[in-house]
């Protein structure tokens, strides 16, 4: 008898980008450290991230958004969710005051995160309650879509994760959250992938192929020019059983450097 697959659970993540000057990367993007008793990617180094929560799907948010923004996208609450996301771990709040039309300013994010981010965290507070309160719209315009994975058929635990990528305001400051996230770093995709290989991090396989693809930017203008600017590919690892083991197969349109991997590489490749 077929198992059925597990029910896939919505998530959104964002990579936030800025500008460098390393001797192998001209970008960097900030990932922070999965706590070691997270359920899902514990201990690995990550980009900030989780599950769409029902508040992100509030109607009402549609009033908390750009004047041009498309109300009916489909992945909406997946953006809105990005940036809950980025506030909560990462410190990050990709929003505008209404009046000014200005992007938080470093002073305004402090007192925003000292009176939301943990409620927030927790699920104590909405949203939509601090977008009210605090006269906020969420800036989703700056979000270029980066890319979609779903998690394979035969895994436990399933996601349907859309990848966002932003520069991240230069005049807010980064920071982890010391709950779901115990470290963080602003890293050159290259930098990331050297560490993961010599065993100084741990990279799960999706977070590995996002990062290189990464690499192959000049700027993190560059960077999310290309998401803005280009269609995304649905990634669905398939599973191939062979006599030499396991492995995840990953469709050649992705456009990755990787199309076959085996199961017991992908932790940190």
């Amino acid at each position: 008898m077929t198992k059925e697959p597990v029910a896939l659970k919505p998530a959104a993540t964002v990579l936030l980008v800025r500008d460098c000057k390393k001797a192998n990367d001209s970008l960097e993007v900030f990932m922070v450290v999965r706590h070691h008793q997270i359920d899902f990617a514990s201990g690995a180094l990550v980009f900030p991230g989780g599950k769409v929560d029902d508040a992100d799907m509030v109607a009402e948010l549609a009033d908390y958004l750009p004047a041009d923004a498309d109300r009916g996208d489909p992945l909406l609450s997946f953006k809105i969710a990005s940036i809950r996301e980025s506030f909560e771990e990462a410190n990050i709040l990709l929003a505008r005051d209404r009046e000014s039309g200005e992007l938080v300013t470093h002073d305004r994010l402090e007192s925003l995160a000292e009176a939301y981010r943990m409620p927030l965290q927790n699920g104590e507070v909405p949203i939509l309650d601090m977008l009210k309160a605090e006269n906020l719209e969420l800036a989703i315009d700056l979000l270029g879509h980066y890319s979609h994975w779903i998690t394979p058929h035969h895994m436990p635990k399933r996601f349907d994760t859309h990848f966002f990528i932003a520069k991240a305001p230069p005049h807010q400051l980064a920071a982890h959250d010391g709950e779901e996230s115990v470290d963080s770093v602003w890293v050159g995709p290259n930098e990331v992938m050297a560490a993961a290989d010599a065993g100084r991090f741990t990279v799960i396989f999706p977070t590995r192929m996002n990062v290189e693809a990464l690499s192959k930017f000049a700027s993190a203008d560059a960077a999310v020019a290309d998401a803005h600017a280009s269609d995304t590919f649905t990634v669905l690892p398939e599973l191939e059983v062979t006599e030499e083991g396991k492995f995840l197969l990953i469709p050649a349109e992705a456009g990755y450097s990787v199309t076959r991997r085996a199961v017991d590489a992908i932790m940190n490749k």
